[in-house]
């Protein structure tokens, strides 16, 4: 019934100030508690569609209409680096135009809500990435919303923190729309899924679980391909019979006008086919020729409820040695990684000629207010070989990042972007150690195959992090270092 949806685009049409169209009258409507994904290519236009909701874009045409002014909660995908500095308290603050005198009461609640246990006096920004991830769903939950969005919202959680979120989304009793590339997530809640078409612009509307929906799109992409293949059969015949009857005289040439404009009929009834995502091609991160102990580590600082436990470890790492360090959400991981790389690791020295290459989850290696092509062009620089800058822009056009990119700000690039531009970064940098932590997150499925070949042919030494454990299976792994124990 039409008084049971809740959120409706009406013949939406956007596009950015670049004249880049996103949106062609798009239409939807979402009813009243359902679970919805939205589903779409690189850039086909998720994020806007969040915005165009939030109000934070305003549509070119048509009409984004909520009913009653029901009120929308919104889980980023990462924490806002202004925010880094403020406790815990004061975070949740931020969600109320007007602070409510049980603020500390509803903190919990929501914090409950999310399986996380952390003081209020915690400053956000010396979280875990697992941490940050539940916070910002509990940020959204704190003010109650009538729609919750959520932006990859399993990025940096580990499977309980995954199995936690996906009990709390079945049994939560009101509207929820989400972006994810997890597909095995996805299927566990949702019972519709919005597609955006990349090529078309165009939104269609499917109902039934995650993977029912994708394998139906997958069969219309197949149907479309054949009736096309089909009709250019068609059309080769005909032009070849206007060419041979319009050679002729009299009525031959008549006969020749009419197919001419039947196959200018069957040209322009042909479907615009779907493609698929494009996917980056292979690379080769070369490392820096290093000989004897790249990293020496004698101990890591870990966290066990709240307290810092120093973990005896000892480990020279070499050329050609990759380690894995695993534990729960909070243990400390990305904490390491990060002293690691600012030289304030207590227990752990990297050999000072060492070029390191470093992935954070957060991205916090990049700087958001360069260019891309100035972070490129840093990165050349900073290795032993000078490359010509025609080689830089192959590089990086390797992983989708071409030349309408090169003068954008890292800050307005979206996050699978950073993620992308930081692989092109490690391969001009060709770093003598990789410190990778949440390598996969951001990046689309179609990608993580050949990202994992690259790391797993990388010969220098690495040290990673990582939740993922099907792209984990496909990487030759020396040693483990689990700091749960």
């Amino acid at each position: 019934m039409a008084e049971d949806v809740i959120l409706r685009f009406n013949e939406v049409t956007f596009e950015y100030s670049y004249n880049k169209p996103l949106l062609d009258e798009a239409s939807f409507s979402i009813r009243k508690k359902a679970k919805i994904t939205l589903m779409g290519q690189n850039g086909a236009g998720k994020s806007t569609i969040f915005n165009l909701i939030q109000g934070k874009l305003k549509p070119k045409k048509g009409m984004v209409s909520i009913t009653n002014d029901a009120s929308i909660g919104t889980a980023a995908q990462t924490l806002d680096r202004a925010d880094f500095d403020l406790t815990l308290e004061k975070y949740f603050a931020k969600a109320f135009k007007q602070v409510p005198a049980n603020l500390k009461s509803r903190i919990s609640k929501v914090m409950e809500a999310v399986n996380l246990n952390i003081p209020f006096e915690r400053k956000v920004g010396e979280m875990s990435g697992g941490q940050q991830a539940r916070l910002l769903l509990a940020f959204a939950l704190i003010q109650d919303p009538d729609i919750l969005l959520l932006d990859e919202p399993t990025n940096n959680l580990d499977q309980a923190g995954i199995d936690h979120l996906i009990t709390f989304l079945i049994m939560y009793e009101k509207t929820v729309l989400v972006i994810s590339h997890d597909a095995d997530f996805l299927n566990c809640f949702t019972d519709g899924v919005i597609y955006l078409d990349v090529h078309t612009h165009k939104i269609e509307s499917y109902n039934g679980d995650y993977y029912t929906v994708v394998a139906e799109i997958a069969n219309r992409i197949e149907r479309e391909r054949m009736e096309n293949a089909r009709a250019q059969k068609l059309i080769l015949d005909r032009k070849e019979k206007v060419n041979f009857f319009a050679n002729k005289g009299g009525k031959m040439r008549k006969l020749a006008k009419k197919l001419k404009d039947e196959t200018e009929e069957l040209e322009d009834s042909m479907v615009d086919v779907r493609k698929e995502d494009k996917t980056i091609r292979d690379f080769e991160i070369e490392a820096q020729n290093i000989i004897g102990d790249v990293v020496k580590i004698q101990s890591i600082l870990t966290f066990h409820n709240h307290q810092a436990v120093p973990k005896k470890v000892d480990l020279a790492i070499k050329k050609r040695m990759h380690v894995l360090i695993s534990g729960h959400n909070g243990v400390g991981k990305s904490t390491f990684l990060k002293n690691l790389v600012a030289g304030k690791a207590k227990g752990a020295e990297i050999t000072k000629e060492v070029r390191v290459g470093y992935y954070s989850q957060d991205f916090s290696q990049l700087n958001f207010d360069q260019t891309v092509f100035d972070s490129l062009v840093q990165a050349m620089q900073s290795s032993e070989e000078m490359l010509k800058e025609e080689t830089m822009r192959s590089i990086a056009a390797g992983f989708l990042i071409t030349g309408n990119l090169m003068g954008s700000k890292i800050k307005d690039l979206s996050e699978g972007q950073k993620g992308l531009l930081s692989f092109a970064r490690l391969v001009l940098l060709k770093p003598g150690l990789l410190i990778l932590d949440e390598p996969t997150n951001h990046i689309n499925f179609r990608h993580i195959p050949v990202i994992a070949e690259a790391i797993n042919n990388y010969e220098g030494a690495m040290i990673m992090v990582s939740h993922m454990s099907d792209f984990v299976k496909d990487i030759k792994i020396d040693q483990i270092i689990d700091l749960s124990k």
